[in-house]
């Protein structure tokens, strides 16, 4: 059963939270909230998905503190930052560092509820983007070393001929690891395969970096 997208509230004055969860919840949003950073931390689960709002000043952690650590911890989580006391510097960090909104105490109900559904959005459609570039990842190692050469060739727009004579190969040895490898990845054409590379820069990432520490191997 899928999750569903819950909108995370940190705050540490407890009526201010409870307030809030009663008003995300009239408008349809699932809630989970706590009024501890350090509660929120050890109980947080990055893989739900959902988005974060919390106050910028909290006793234990700043929300920027905060932001900092679930980013070292490789959580892109959005964030709402609500604040009685925000200035542009934090704002502008806080905005690069990937925050949706800041919305200034008291906040008003159509702004936050139009942040959340902003955060909410930019949530899942980076869950999509990381989903697609696990599954090409997958297909990319079920690849064989030389397949995986003749991919980044195939990639780089050269045809049958030219990639055997990069490989030192017969040109029909070429097109049956071609034909192989675009069954593999599960594409019909190579500007099929360009854009399926395209998610993520995965081509540099993953068949380029195969194609330069494999090659040697294999000319060995």
């Amino acid at each position: 059963m899928e999750a569903v997208p819950t909108v995370f509230v940190l705050d540490d004055d407890e009526s201010f939270v409870k307030a809030l969860d009663r008003l995300l919840r009239a408008e349809g949003f699932a809630t989970r909230t706590w009024t501890s950073v350090n509660a929120f931390l050890a109980e947080h689960d990055p893989s739900l998905p959902g988005c974060l709002v919390t106050d910028l000043i909290m006793p234990e952690m700043s929300g920027l503190d905060l932001q900092r650590k679930l980013l070292a911890q490789g959580c892109l989580r959005p964030i709402v930052f609500i604040t009685g006391c925000g200035d542009m510097t934090t704002t502008v960090e806080g905005m690069r560092r990937g925050a949706v909104s800041f919305l200034p105490k008291p906040v008003s109900r159509a702004s936050l509820v139009q942040a959340l559904r902003e955060a909410l959005a930019k949530d899942a459609s980076a869950r999509v983007h990381d989903a697609e570039r696990q599954r090409v990842r997958e297909l990319l190692s079920s690849l064989t070393p030389r397949e995986a050469q003749v991919l980044e060739l195939v990639a780089r727009g050269l045809l049958n001929k030219q990639i055997a004579g990069a490989l030192g190969t017969a040109e029909k040895t070429v097109k049956v690891h071609r034909g192989r490898l675009m069954h593999k990845m599960q594409v019909k054409s190579a500007a099929a395969l360009v854009q399926l590379l395209s998610h993520g820069d995965l081509l540099q990432q993953n068949a380029a970096a195969r194609f330069a520490g494999e090659s040697d191997a294999l000319r060995a």
